[in-house]
Order: structure tokens, then sequence, then C-alpha cells
């Protein structure tokens, strides 16, 4: 009898036999006396394990242009809309790094435009397909060269928003910082000027007008401003 081999794992059902296990305790510790922050840390190893699994797959594939759902992408924030000048918008760009770095729109801009057309997911249970464009959050990363033991990346909105993602999936090529939606202009209630997207993770971890990212060796007390509430960290598709 030949060899019979395993058939490959697919991200969702990686995440339905083993993530969502982790996301499944976090959110049956709530209430308990256990309490979400040690769930979250009895988790958390099993969550990153799964993520790197994760990332050692091909790209999330992508949609044509012909799938775009314009008018699906439900505007949300925790609280109320900065207005921001793009003109006097400056991303700062530290931490754990070799070169910190300020930048404006102008200099975000004018590195490697990458687009990609993917499906946003709400925890709330609804989805739509949106073009994103902007700059690869690798490449910023390339310019101010995190240290060696930078394992986390801080976002820093300029609502008070905040969110941390392991460094893995924040090199990921598919996470961007944009500043274009449906091949236009990014709107301020959608983040602009400058915004996560990924297809990688839900979109609470999305943050909107992002302001400062900072590569750091450890997860602070504070992960998330919805993770803090008990949304599960790793939140991953």
């Amino acid at each position: 009898m030949g060899l019979i081999l395993p058939r490959p794992v697919t991200r969702r059902q990686l995440l339905i036999g083993a993530g969502l296990s982790g996301a499944g305790l976090l959110l049956n510790g709530c209430g308990t006396s256990l309490g979400v922050r040690q769930v979250r840390q009895a988790t958390e190893p099993l969550n990153q394990a799964i993520e790197t699994l994760l990332l050692s797959q091909s790209p999330v594939p992508e949609f044509p242009i012909s799938a775009i759902e314009p008018d699906k992408l439900l505007i949300n924030s925790f609280d109320t809309t900065p207005q921001l000048d793009p003109e006097q918008f400056r991303l700062v760009v530290g931490g754990e790094v070799n070169q910190p770095m300020q930048l404006s729109l102008a200099d975000i801009q004018a590195l490697p435009l990458t687009e990609m057309v993917i499906r946003h997911v709400c925890v709330e249970g609804w989805a739509a397909i949106v073009q994103w464009g902007g700059v690869q959050l690798q490449t910023l990363a390339k310019l101010v060269q995190p240290k060696p033991g930078a394992r986390y990346v801080y976002f820093t909105s300029a609502d008070g928003y905040y969110e941390s993602w392991d460094l893995a999936s924040s090199l990921h090529p598919q996470t961007l910082m944009v500043y274009q939606k449906n091949g236009q202009p990014l709107s301020v209630e959608n983040g602009a000027p400058l915004r996560l997207a990924s297809p990688i993770k839900l979109g609470y971890k999305q943050s909107k007008w992002v302001t400062q990212i900072s590569f750091e060796n450890d997860l602070r007390p504070e992960q998330g401003y919805w993770v803090d509430r008990g949304y599960e960290w790793f939140a991953g598709l």
C-alpha cells in the first residue's frame, strides 16, 4: 500500500480546529473568576503558534475589481471622528528600532503603492469587498529597521484608539497602511489620512486615523481597545 499523505490544511480549517478554540476560551472566561487577562495569557501561546502556521501559507486570495461592494463597508467608530489636516499630518514610527522616523503623508505616498481587493470582515457579522491602496507595513519596517528583540507592533490613533499586532502579521505582504479606498482618496470617516488594512485580521484590529507605529519587545498591559474589553487578541481570519 502506498503512503497516504495528509491533505493540506486550509487557513479556515486551522482556525476552526484550533485558533477559534482559543477565542472560545477567552469568551467563556469573561465574567469568571479567572478574568479576561488571565485567560488571554493562557491562550496567547496557542494563538501565536497558529499564526505562525497561517502565515507560512500563500497570501490570501484577492478579488477582481468587479467584485467591489462600495456600499457595504459600514462606518464604525468607538468615539468621535477626528479631523486631521493632511498637510500637517505626521506618522511617527519608533520604539525598538534603529532609525526612528516621522513621515508626512507625501513621504508615505512617495513609497511604492500596493493595491489589493479583499474582504473586510467585521466581528459584528457583516463583511464588504473593498479595494485598498497604500504602502506595505513591511516597507516602513525596512526604513526604521526593528531591533532583533521586537516581536509586537502597536498602533495609536488620533481618536485615542489603540491596537497591537504580532510582528509576523504586521510584516505580512498584505498588511498595508492605506490612504486610498476603491481607487479614491480615503475619506475621513474611513480613517483618513492613514489606516490599517489587511485580509488576515478582523476589522477591529484595523485601526483608523493611525498617527503612531511602535515596535515593541513585549506586550503592554494595554493590548487593544476592544481586546482589553474581552475581544480576542489574535483575531485572525
